[in-house]
Parts: C-alpha cells; sequence; structure tokens
C-alpha cells in the first residue's frame, strides 16, 4: 500500500508519496515554486485564502501523480499536516465566510488579553494550559465583534486541515489536539471549555464532531477522486497541527524527547506527561498527537515567529540572484560574531514568547567600513540561532532540560552556519533526520489506517543523517549575551 501525505503550509503545499512496507519516500513534490503571499490588510493582520491552499493541495497532487514513480490506484490512506492555529469559517453550504486569520496575525491579542485577566489567570492556565492568547479561539471572538455578519453566518468553525479534509471528503471532524491549539479544550473536564466559550459568547454547536487523531475522518468523494486521478473512498486517517506532526515525523513521541524546525517560524517541541503551563504563557501546551484521557501527552510548544522569515527577507534585499546554499557558503567565511552586527528576527508578528510583545527585527552595530552582504547573512542566521537559545532557556526554567534535539535536515538546518551556532548557542546536541512534514502527515496515515501499531513501529527504519555536538559552546554563550544586551534593550 502507498501512502499520501499532505502538508498544508504558509510558504506552499506540499506532498509525499510513501511506501508503507518499506517506510521509503517514493516522491515528493510541492506547490507553487514561489513563496504564497500573506495579505496583511493592516499592520500585525496575516491572511490567506483556504480555497488557495485547496487548489495548490491538487495541483501538487498531480504534480507528484506526474513523475509517474507509482501507481495513484495504490494508495491506500490519507494524511494531513497543516499550519497552526489558523481561522476557518464555513457556512451551512459549506462556502467560505472570509479568508482565514492565520498563525501569525496578532489582531486578537488584546482580546485574548482581556479573557486571560476575566476567566482569571489560575483558571485559565491550569484549564486550558494557555492564556486565551492570539489563539484561534481570540481570533473567531475578533470576528464576533468586529465582523457581526459574517459571524451570525457561521454554521462550522475549523482548523486548516479540517477545512482540507472536508474538501477531500465532503465530511467535518476535528480533533482534542486540533482543539487545544485553538484554546478551545479544557483538560481538566476533558470537554470544551466552559469558560471560555461563555466569555467569549461563542457558540458550542460550531464545532465539528471531534475524533482522534488516528482515525477515519472520511472518504474520499468520488468528483474529487476523479479530478485527482485516485480510488474514490481512500480514508483520511489523520489530521495534526505542522508542529505535532514534526514531533510525530522525529518520533518524538514520549515525555523527554524534544523536536525543532526552524522554517518560516521557528520552533522547539518538548513531549511531557505533566499539565504543566508557563505563568507567563511564553510557551504552549496542546494535546500531542497520541494524547488520550487515560495518558497525558502534553506537547510543550515554544514558537518564534520570526525565524526563516527574516534569512528569506535578507535573500530578497541583499541576496538577490543568490541561492540559499550560495548565502550560506559566503556566510561560513565569516568569523562567528558576524564582526560584532547583530539581529533581532522579530519582524513577524507578536511574539509569545516575548510576552505577546511585537518588538519588530532590528540589526545594531552597523559598520559601513566593515560589513558586507556575508555578514548580513551570517548575522541573520545568528541572531534565529539566538532567539532559540533564548527560547529553550524558557523551556528549561519550566523543567524541561533536552539531552538531544532531533531536527529535520530542511530549512534553516540544511545551512551548516546556522545548524552550529543552533547548537553552540544552546550547548545542546542536535540529531538531523531526513523528515518533511508531509512524510510525516504520510506515516500518520499509516498509523490511523492500521499498518503500524504506532510511530515506534512507523519509523523503525529510519536513523539519523547526522549528529551535531557543541565544540564552541563557550564562544557562542559571550556572543548571545551580547545579543541579549540588544533585545532587553529593545524590550523596554
Amino acid at each position: 500500500m502507498l501512502l499520501l501525505g499532505l502538508d498544508i503550509g504558509t510558504s506552499s503545499i506540499k506532498v509525499a508519496i510513501v511506501d508503507a512496507q518499506t517506510q521509503q519516500t517514493i516522491t515528493t513534490a510541492q506547490y507553487p515554486d514561489t513563496e504564497t503571499p500573506i495579505k496583511s490588510l493592516q499592520k500585525g493582520w496575516a491572511e490567506q485564502s483556504p480555497n488557495d491552499w485547496w487548489e495548490h493541495a491538487k495541483l501538487a497532487i498531480l504534480k507528484a501523480h506526474a513523475t509517474q514513480l507509482y501507481q495513484p490506484y495504490e494508495i491506500g490512506a490519507i494524511g494531513i499536516a497543516y499550519q497552526m492555529h489558523g481561522l476557518v469559517c464555513i457556512d451551512k453550504a459549506g462556502n467560505l465566510l472570509r479568508d482565514s486569520i492565520i498563525w501569525c496575525d496578532s489582531r486578537a491579542v488584546e482580546l485574548g488579553n482581556q479573557a486571560f485577566a476575566s476567566i482569571g489567570e489560575e483558571q485559565s492556565l491550569s484549564h486550558l494550559l494557555n492564556s486565551p492568547g492570539n489563539f484561534t479561539a481570540s481570533k473567531l471572538a475578533w470576528v464576533k465583534q468586529n465582523e457581526p455578519a459574517t459571524y451570525a453566518s457561521i454554521a462550522q468553525v475549523m482548523l486548516p486541515g479540517d477545512y482540507i479534509a472536508l474538501q477531500l471528503t465532503g465530511n467535518s471532524t476535528t480533533s482534542i489536539s486540533s482543539l487545544s491549539e485553538g484554546i478551545f479544550w479544557d483538560f481538566k473536564t476533558k470537554s470544551l471549555s466552559e469558560d471560555l466559550f461563555q466569555y467569549y459568547g461563542l457558540d458550542k454547536n460550531h464545532i465539528p464532531a471531534i475524533q482522534n487523531v488516528f482515525s477515519d475522518h472520511g472518504k474520499l468523494t468520488n468528483e474529487v477522486a476523479a479530478a485527482l486521478g485516485l480510488s474514490a473512498g481512500i480514508p483520511v486517517t489523520y489530521k495534526a497541527g505542522d508542529q505535532p506532526n514534526n514531533a510525530l515525523s522525529l518520533n518524538v513521541m514520549e515525555p523527554g524527547e524534544v523536536a525543532a524546525t526552524a522554517g518560516t517560524s521557528g520552533v522547539i517541541y518538548g513531549v511531557t506527561d505533566q499539565l504543566g503551563y508557563d505563568k507567563l504563557s511564553r510557551v504552549n501546551s496542546f494535546a500531542h498527537v497520541n494524547h488520550t484521557s487515560e495518558e497525558a501527552r502534553i506537547g510543550v510548544l515554544l514558537c518564534i515567529n520570526g525565524t526563516g522569515i527574516l534569512n528569506s527577507w535578507i535573500k530578497k534585499i541583499a541576496g538577490a540572484g543568490m541561492s540559499y546554499a550560495n548565502m550560506n557558503q559566503a556566510a561560513a567565511a565569516i568569523a562567528p560574531g558576524s564582526d560584532g552586527l547583530c539581529l533581532l528576527p522579530f519582524g513577524n508578528g507578536a511574539e509569545r514568547m516575548l510576552e505577546n510583545k511585537t518588538i519588530d527585527a532590528h540589526m545594531s552595530h552597523i559598520d559601513l567600513n566593515k560589513h558586507s552582504a556575508a555578514h548580513l547573512f551570517r548575522a541573520a542566521q545568528e541572531g534565529i540561532a539566538f532567539a532559540f537559545r533564548y527560547g529553550l532557556d524558557i523551556l528549561r526554567s519550566n523543567g524541561m532540560e533536552p539531552a538531544v534535539i532531533r531536527a529535520g535536515k530542511a530549512n534553516m538546518f540544511l545551512s551548516s552556519v546556522f545548524a552550529k551556532a543552533f547548537v553552540n548557542a544552546t550547548n545542546t546536541k542536535v540529531e538531523l533526520h531526513d523528515c518533511d512534514g508531509s512524510v510525516g502527515a504520510a506515516i500518520g496515515a499509516g498509523i490511523g489506517v492500521g499498518i503500524y501499531q504506532n510511530a515506534k513501529e512507523a519509523f523503525s527504519l529510519k536513523k539519523a543523517l547526522e549528529t551535531i555536538e557543541p565544540d564552541d559552546a563557550k564562544t557562542y554563550d559571550s556572543l548571545y549575551g551580547e545579543w541579549l544586551t540588544v533585545l532587553n534593550k529593545q524590550m523596554k
């Protein structure tokens, strides 16, 4: 049997076809080849069209088919990973009511802060494991307050992956994991949060049927199957947010295991069996893909909005015509510390780990007689690594002490400059794996359809591509101190 995985990303849609028996990836494809734009109608706003996700998903699947490396009729299950915290609103006919307010949108921050104070900080943290903050529930409350006609037409509220599954199958479902990332779920009562729904005046009937992450979320319709050259009736057997899915992809499933990713945003994601929380809500706790009422598996997520997006921006303004590989090569010729040039990467909305402050990106200590584009390339990558160190220190203060961090050899981790800066700045060993969100989604589908009993079996043939040990932690600790001084000035 073959497994199809979809990764509904911010930049593009990725597809993977995986052989269930060998656990080998047959092919991957993505659409579009250029980064999908984010609509920002006002400062701090960020929206995308779910219809664009769906059209791009179909084109990515057809692009994978075009390789002719497999027979589409052999695909037996579909899994979906998706960008977290987005809000999708549909009416009774299943039509979209507005563009999705996506993960890096900051418009609901103040609403979430007010909810946190009104519900009570201890009550929120002990039941929701988070402040309502800038998450999906608060975004829905913003729509209710500012777009009452749209809110009145809502029949269902979904996360991005729920919407794609609906397009594939005509069936609406969600999961505890998805609801928890939207801050709709009460971990103590093990039900939708009465506190939150009552405070915001939201309707529980807008929530789709709740199922396990690994379960039958619907079957491919005849119409969609015909359009995509697939067999009708293929089940969607897995749906998860991109960071829980990334952890699954790296076989990070049990307490103490930690994953990292450095794409458009940066994340450190650790698993615990405790219903804990950060008192300042700088890190967030969600139900992991294998969480159950009987056995808690909580994913503790540290998110940095401004990471790879800084590298992308630097490429546009200073690396025009260069590939990322060329930029990395140029950065490698500059000594650690970038001759004093310092960059803060926080230019992509409010940062939860900075207590929901929007401090923007900053460049400091520019020497017009010394600094070149190569210095800029290196300073950006070091600044991103230092942001990870800042976040990991928060996780450490909450009791998480990883001996090793697993990451996919992708995005920023393709750069040896960044990888070494990350390892030395955090003083933590990193294992790099052949890991892709769409491949993880495909493997998740295999677990959901019963081919594998669990993730350990699903990844039994996978080995690390590379292990990087700290070799200059003292130097980077000093450089981090200088970077932190710049950050603290902006935080005042």
